[in-house]
Formats: structure tokens, C-alpha cells, sequence
């Protein structure tokens, strides 16, 4: 177990490798990942230090990134699409990618790479809140049919997958002893990295299912996630680079992990059907961004 924990971000990539060549395990494991993503924000929320991290979220930097991260990533991705001519499937598919809040398994991975994780789940948490938002702007604008948003379900979602983790995280901080909490955390927090193997090899099975259909389609839709992936990594990185090395990483991986699980957990088939597989595509890049921000922070210090 201690070597998976050690290895983790190169068995984030086997993962996904493994899905996609095993389609059939990738799709039974699917159904449940929403449960699987219920855990992994709960345990995360748990792990933080809950003043510390209140203090960070109401700081105006996190929130500045939080507009970059969505807002400002939709703009630029909305307008590139129209350049490239996607179709409106395509083009609701990368907008709501680029408005999807950051993985919550980013503190974790950035924890691993030595950087500040309070930082980083308060970047994550930011945007996560700023989800509800981008979706409805994605559907405004990009939606190709008329919009029936059942606003008691998209309601009764986002309680349960955002709210519902943040809230039960504070009752347990409020009334469990410290030392008690600190003893328990200690014991499983190597581990929740390992909740994210899941993710990985759960969503690949969508994309695997394109490449059968139309191998053509699903390599443009793979060469598009890849895009989407380095291009939020990238600019996050130019945009951050001048407050240093750590800071501009740490914006970087934020920006390029993606919950796009959240995303069709609340959005569900409003994103029309390009969306699975793109998230299904998504995950080859995403499992690669952590090996390459920690090879990047080696090639910066020296």
C-alpha cells in the first residue's frame, strides 16, 4: 500500500491506461464513482485546518483565480471554438470544461509535490462554488435547443455534492475533539490519493466506447482534451509565473485538473452527448499533469 501512496501519480496514468484497454470494468465501476467523489471531497474537507482555510478563501487572490480559472478560460475557449469550427455539441462540451471547478484530489496531488495544499483547496473550493454559475452560463449561451433546467434537481444536486461535504466537514471540526480528529486524519490522509485512481479508470470506459464507434471522431476528441488540459495548465502558469516557481505550479495543476465527474454528476445530460467522451478523453492528459509539474519544479530549481 505504501508503495501505491509513494507512486501515486504515475498509477494515476496507469489508471487510466488500464480503463481504456479494459472498457468493460471501466464502465461497471462508472455508476458508483459519484459516491467514490462524495468520499474523496468529504476526507479532503476533513484533512484541512478549517481557520486556516476560511482565511485563504477570503482573500481576493483566490478568488481572482477563481474568475480566471472559469470565467475568463469559458470567454477564451467559447471564442477558439467558434474559430475551429466545433458543432454546438462539441462546443457546449468544451465550454463546460473549461467552467468545471478544479478536482478535488488537487490538495492531495499538490501535497505530494511538496507545494501549499491549504492554498490549493482553497483555490479548489472557489471554484467548485463557482460551478453552479458557469454551468448556467454555458447552457445560456452555448445550449443549441431550448433550455429546460429542472431547478430542483440541479438544486438538490449541488446540495449533495457541494454543499453537503463543506457542511459536514465544519459539524465534525465543530464538535469532535481536535485530538481525536488530528489522530484519525493522520492515519488515513496517505491514503486519500487513492481514492483517485478510481476517477481515472471509471471515466476512460466513455471515451474507449467513441474510439470503437469512430476511432477518427474519438483521436480528434482526445487531441481536443489534450489541448484543453496543457492549454488551462499553461496560461495559468504564464499568468502566475511572475509570484514564483511554487505559486505559478500551484495555479498551474489547479487548473489543469478538471472534476468534470462533478460537472455531469449535476449537470447530467443537459451537456448533450459530447460531453462523456470528452471527459472520458480528458482523463490521459489529466493523469499526466502531475508528472510533469513535478518534473517542471525539477527543471525550475536547477
Amino acid at each position: 500500500m505504501l508503495f501505491l501512496v509513494r507512486h501515486s501519480l504515475l498509477f494515476m496514468f496507469l489508471c487510466a491506461i488500464f480503463g481504456f484497454l479494459l472498457p468493460s470494468l471501466s464502465l461497471t465501476l462508472f455508476p458508483f464513482l459519484s459516491i467514490v467523489l462524495f468520499g474523496l471531497m468529504t476526507l479532503t474537507l476533513l484533512g484541512m485546518k478549517q481557520n486556516e482555510l476560511i482565511k485563504r478563501l477570503a482573500s481576493f487572490a483566490v478568488w481572482r483565480y477563481t474568475l480566471l480559472h472559469s470565467i475568463a478560460f469559458m470567454a477564451f475557449v467559447g471564442v477558439l471554438g467558434r474559430i475551429l469550427s466545433f458543432d454546438g455539441d462539441l462546443l457546449l462540451a468544451v465550454v463546460a470544461v473549461a467552467g468545471t471547478g478544479s478536482l478535488f484530489a488537487t490538495p492531495a496531488i499538490v501535497r505530494a509535490l511538496g507545494f501549499d495544499s491549504v492554498q490549493a483547496m482553497a483555490m479548489t473550493i472557489a471554484t467548485t462554488l463557482c460551478l453552479p454559475i458557469a454551468i448556467c452560463i454555458a447552457l445560456l449561451f452555448y445550449q443549441t435547443e431550448e433550455l429546460d433546467l429542472n431547478w430542483a434537481n440541479y438544486s438538490l444536486r449541488l446540495i449533495i455534492f457541494i454543499f453537503d461535504p463543506m457542511f459536514f466537514s465544519f459539524l465534525v471540526h465543530r464538535f469532535v475533539p481536535e485530538e481525536s480528529l488530528s489522530r484519525f486524519l493522520v492515519k488515513i490522509s496517505p491514503y486519500t490519493i487513492l481514492l483517485v485512481f478510481a476517477f481515472p479508470f471509471g471515466l476512460v470506459g466513455s471515451f474507449r466506447q467513441l474510439y470503437d464507434q469512430d476511432p477518427i471522431m474519438a483521436l480528434q476528441y482526445f487531441l481536443i482534451a489534450t489541448g484543453l488540459c496543457f492549454l488551462f495548465f499553461a496560461l495559468a502558469f504564464v499568468v502566475y509565473r511572475k509570484k514564483g516557481k511554487t505559486v505559478a505550479l500551484t495555479a498551474a495543476i489547479t487548473s489543469g485538473n478538471r472534476n468534470v465527474l462533478l460537472t455531469y454528476t449535476i449537470a447530467g445530460g443537459l451537456l448533450k452527448s459530447a460531453f462523456l467522451p470528452m471527459v472520458g478523453a480528458l482523463q490521459i492528459p489529466t493523469s499526466l499533469l502531475p508528472v510533469l509539474t513535478r518534473w517542471l519544479n525539477k527543471v525550475l530549481t536547477k
